[in-house]
């Protein structure tokens, strides 16, 4: 069984960083993505950046593009994401998830292509 667990949220200011963990246990053998979403208060979950774990492919919401970096650390099976100048619409619960075993190719930007989900680590961006 697949498990993730979320780490390193909390309060900020506009224009701060944080970097958010993923650490897993029960990774599959293979080729597999892990990506960010995220959920602000009544709105629906949004992709933020997705990863392949092998070839470590990237894929970015436009709305995160330079601001926000994803990466992995493959001794530790630990995913990362750093976000710099953060924004009061950056907002939201974010959420770490994983897929089942698929080729090294694009990475899926839809939320049902994930299969494994962690509960999520609330970031709150203060103007």
């Amino acid at each position: 069984q697949v498990q993730l667990v979320e780490s390193g949220g909390g309060m900020v200011q506009a224009g701060g960083s944080l970097r958010l963990s993923c650490a897993a246990s029960g990774r599959p053998f293979g080729n597999y993505f892990m990506a960010w979403f995220r959920q602000a208060h009544g709105k629906e979950r949004e992709f933020v950046a997705a990863i392949s774990w092998i070839g470590t492919t990237t894929s970015y919401a436009t709305s995160v593009k330079g601001r926000f970096t994803i990466y992995r650390d493959s001794a530790e099976d630990t995913l990362f994401l750093q976000m710099n100048n953060l924004k009061p619409e950056d907002t939201a619960v974010y959420y770490c998830g994983q897929t089942a075993p698929l080729p090294p190719l694009a990475p899926p930007r839809l939320s049902n292509a994930y299969r494994y989900w962690g509960q999520g680590t609330q970031v709150t961006v203060s103007s």
